[in-house]
């Protein structure tokens, strides 16, 4: 037997219907956390309407919304593939919002309308839907030992 036990879920039982529930309550926090960001990051940042990432509330909801799903499931597939799903999730999560970042530090710059500020409020962003998804998944998806 290898060192790598790839299938730990004997060992775990996770109620799934719960799990769909905190996924649900995930996904929402995470986009009503990022919309309360937008609305203040528009007072702040003062945002040019050229600058079409932040134009309207549409666009945060929809890359907010789409990327949390993409992280339920992969904290679904973690709990069923892994012995410790929410330490390998959380480092995970946080080499993607490294990754998230370059964009907004390379491409966003350049886009027309675009502002120092702006950019931050993108950062701000990703962070705190970062922190929702994680925080939530971690503390209220998880398993129940036998």
């Amino acid at each position: 037997m290898s060192s790598f036990d790839a299938a730990p879920s004997a060992a775990r039982s996770v109620d799934w219907g719960r799990y769909a529930l905190v996924a649900i309550a995930t996904v929402i926090a995470a986009m009503a956390a990022n919309l309360v960001v937008y609305y203040v990051g528009s007072v702040v940042a003062d945002y040019d309407p050229d600058f079409v990432v932040l134009a309207t509330p549409g666009g945060t909801i929809i890359f907010t919304v789409v990327p949390a799903i993409v992280a339920v499931l992969v904290y679904a597939i973690l709990l069923r593939t892994t012995r410790n799903p929410a330490r390998t999730f959380t480092i995970i999560a946080a080499m993607v919002l490294i990754l998230s970042w370059i964009p907004d530090l390379t491409y966003i710059p350049a886009v027309p309308g675009s502002s120092a500020g702006q950019t931050a409020v993108l950062m701000i962003m990703h962070a705190v839907a970062a922190l929702v998804i994680v925080g939530m998944l971690t503390r209220f998806a998880g398993s129940r030992e036998p």
